[in-house]
């Protein structure tokens, strides 16, 4: 397989599974937890005294993999790919959370993209690390204050995206040393 070709294969790999982290975590909010509020989110704990709701896991995936369709397809794609999924986010959030779940999820990927994309060349590693937790952060904040008025799960929020983002350093790791070996650069 050419390098262009691995590019766009796996540019595509990365669009797909951060298109689908967007039903995925509208669905996860209202439908998977260990608690499930009437009218309002189902948490999931993600530290010890800490609950968030559950859809945090798939939001901090969505950060990770917005800056790999970056890295794969290049920056104009990247945007088209935050815009599509602002209108997902829009067109399958419950009622209740779609102003909450578009604004944040296109604040916070416009965040991460404005910090990733400076850094990328240099150490990708980092780049989608700071990039994904001032993502996190972002979205956070902007989620818990328009879908419920309240911060009060704001440290179990970053904690559960958190999370997704660590889990992620080996494979970036891994994709970087082995796009190294190969001499594929990043878009």
């Amino acid at each position: 397989m050419t390098r262009d070709v691995r590019r766009i294969v796996e540019g595509a790999v990365f669009f797909i599974g951060f298109v689908l982290t967007i039903p995925a975590a509208n669905w996860m909010i209202g439908n998977v937890g260990t608690y499930c509020a009437p009218n309002g989110p189902c948490l999931i704990p993600v530290a010890p005294g800490f609950m968030a709701p559950s859809g945090v896991l798939m939001i901090g995936a969505a950060l990770v993999l917005r800056d790999l369709v970056q890295r794969r397809l290049g920056f104009e794609i990247s945007i088209v790919t935050v815009l599509i999924g602002g209108a997902l986010s829009a067109l399958l959030a419950p009622v209740s959370l779609v102003m909450a779940s578009t604004a944040a999820f296109l604040l916070s990927e416009l965040a991460d993209l404005l910090v990733y994309t400076p850094l990328q060349r240099r150490r990708l590693v980092a780049a989608v690390v700071v990039s994904s937790f001032a993502g996190l952060v972002v979205d956070s904040i902007v989620f818990l204050y328009f879908a419920f008025g309240s911060l009060q799960f704001l440290a179990g929020q970053i904690i559960g995206k958190s999370w997704m983002v660590l889990l992620s350093i080996p494979f970036i790791m891994w994709l970087r040393r082995r796009d190294e070996r190969i001499g594929m650069e990043a878009a």
